[in-house]
C-alpha cells in the first residue's frame, strides 16, 4: 500500500477531480501532459538549474542546538525560509511555471492568502515575462500588506476579494471563476497541495525536493538517511507534503501535522480542518471540509493568513484518516509562544504559518536520541506587525 496518489488522482477516498465542464478541457489537458513534462530530462535540467542558481538550493539543514537542549532531543530544521521570496513556494511556482510555457500559455493566475504563493507567482512570471493576476481577499490584503506591494513591484496585477470572509478560501473561488473565464490562453498556478487532480500531486512531487534534500543532509550529517519525526504545519499542505514526500511509505519515520487551532478547535474560530471537518468537495477535490449540518461551508480563522483555509490538501486527509500522521491543532497563542521561542533561542524568525509547526513541539514526547526535522516554510518578515501585537509571557 503507498500513500502517495494513485492512476485515478485519488489518495485513498480523497481527492479526484469534481469541476465544472468549462473547465473539464483545461484540468484533463494538464492531467495528459503534467508528468511527460515534469519527467522529461529538459524540464529537470531547467528546473534543477533554477532552483540551485535562483533559488538558492540546497536550503539548508540546521541543527538547533538550544532548541533541542530545550525539548530534550536533537531537533533539525529545514531552512524553507532561506530560499528567493522567503519560503518554499518558489519551488512550486518555479516548476509550475515552467510547465505552462511548455504548454502554451501566456496569462497566468494564482490565489494567496499569507501572499508568499502570490509573490512566489509574480516573481516567475517577471522571470519568464508572463502577465500575472493574483487573487487576494481583502482581509489578506490589509494584514501582508508588505507582500501585496511586492507582487505589484514585480508587475502582478492583485486583485482584492470581498466575497465571504475575504480571506484564502475565497480568494480561490475567484481565481477559479477567472479560469473559467479564460480557459485558452489562461494557467492557474496553485499554491498548495489543493484543487482537482492532478494539482495534488503536481504540487507536491514539485516540493519534493525539500525531503529528497533532507535524506541526503540527513546521512551527512547523522550518518542515516531517515529521522525518527517529520514534522510540518498543514494549510493546504504543500510544505508538508514536500517535507514527507520521500519518506511517506517508510514507517519508520512519524510524520506530525500541525493544523491552526485559531482561538480553540471548539471555539468556532479555527482551521482545524482535520479535526473538524467532514467529507465534502472543496475547490475541485474530495477531502475534509469544516462545513456545517447543510454542508455549507464555515469560515475557518487564523491568526496565519496562509493557514485558514476551511479544507485539507486529499493527500493529508488520507495520511490522517490512515493513522499515518498524528495531527496536532495549535492555536494562536501558542503559534506566537513557539515564534518568539525560537527567535530568543536561535535567532531565527519563522513565518506564523512555521510557528505552528513549532507550537506542536511542547505537544510532543520525545526521547533524547530521537532525530526530529521541522520545516520552517518561510521567515517570519510579513508578520512582523502580527507579532508585536501579540508579544506572550516568556520565562
Amino acid at each position: 500500500m503507498s500513500y502517495l496518489v494513485n492512476e485515478e488522482g485519488y489518495y485513498g477516498e480523497f481527492g479526484g477531480a469534481y469541476i465544472p465542464e468549462i473547465l473539464h478541457k483545461c484540468v484533463e489537458e494538464l492531467r495528459c501532459n503534467y508528468l511527460k513534462v515534469l519527467q522529461s530530462d529538459e524540464f529537470l535540467r531547467e528546473f534543477h538549474q533554477l532552483l540551485r542558481d535562483y533559488v538558492g538550493r540546497p536550503s539548508p539543514l540546521y541543527l538547533a542546538h538550544r532548541l533541542s537542549e530545550r525539548y530534550g532531543c536533537k531537533i533539525y530544521l529545514k531552512r524553507e525560509d532561506l530560499n528567493h521570496t522567503g519560503a518554499h513556494k518558489i519551488n512550486n511556482t518555479i516548476g509550475q511555471i515552467l510547465l505552462a510555457r511548455r504548454m502554451g500559455k501566456t496569462r497566468i493566475i494564482a490565489e494567496t492568502g499569507a501572499g508568499q504563493h502570490g509573490v512566489a507567482t509574480a516573481t516567475v512570471c517577471a522571470l519568464t515575462g508572463m502577465e500575472c493576476v493574483v487573487y487576494m481577499g481583502k482581509t489578506d490584503v490589509e494584514r501582508q500588506h508588505i507582500n501585496v506591494e511586492k507582487m505589484k513591484m514585480l508587475g502582478a496585477t492583485v486583485v482584492p476579494v470581498t466575497s465571504g470572509n475575504m480571506t484564502l478560501k475565497d480568494a480561490t473561488n475567484e481565481a477559479i471563476r477567472d479560469w473559467c473565464c479564460h480557459p485558452a490562453d489562461t494557467y492557474y498556478i496553485i499554491g498548495s497541495t489543493v484543487g482537482p487532480h492532478p494539482y495534488p500531486d503536481m504540487v507536491a512531487r514539485l516540493q519534493s525536493v525539500i525531503s529528497e534534500e533532507i535524506k541526503k543532509q540527513l546521512l551527512e550529517q547523522e550518518g542515516r538517511d531517515c529521522p525518527d519525526y517529520l514534522m510540518a504545519c498543514v494549510g493546504g499542505g504543500s510544505n508538508a507534503a514536500g517535507t514527507i514526500y520521500h519518506y511517506v511509505d517508510d514507517p519508520r519515520v512519524q510524520i506530525v501535522l500541525a493544523e491552526a487551532g485559531g482561538k480553540g478547535v471548539d471555539s468556532g474560530m479555527t482551521a482545524a480542518t482535520i479535526a473538524l471537518g467532514k467529507m465534502g468537495i472543496i475547490h475541485g477535490a474530495r477531502t475534509y471540509v469544516i462545513q456545517n449540518e447543510d454542508g455549507q461551508i464555515e469560515e475557518p480563522y487564523s491568526i496565519s493568513a496562509g493557514l485558514d483555509y476551511p479544507g485539507i490538501g486529499p493527500m493529508h486527509a488520507n495520511l490522517a484518516a490512515q493513522k499515518r500522521a498524528i495531527v496536532v491543532p495549535v492555536n494562536d497563542d501558542e503559534a506566537v509562544r513557539a515564534a518568539y521561542e525560537l527567535t530568543r533561542l536561535e535567532g531565527i524568525i519563522p513565518a506564523l504559518e512555521s510557528a505552528h509547526a513549532l507550537g506542536a513541539l511542547e505537544k510532543m514526547h520525545f526521547r533524547p536520541q530521537d532525530v526530529v526535522v521541522l520545516t520552517v516554510s518561510g521567515r517570519g518578515d510579513k508578520d512582523i506587525e502580527t507579532y508585536l501585537r501579540q508579544v506572550p509571557a516568556l520565562p
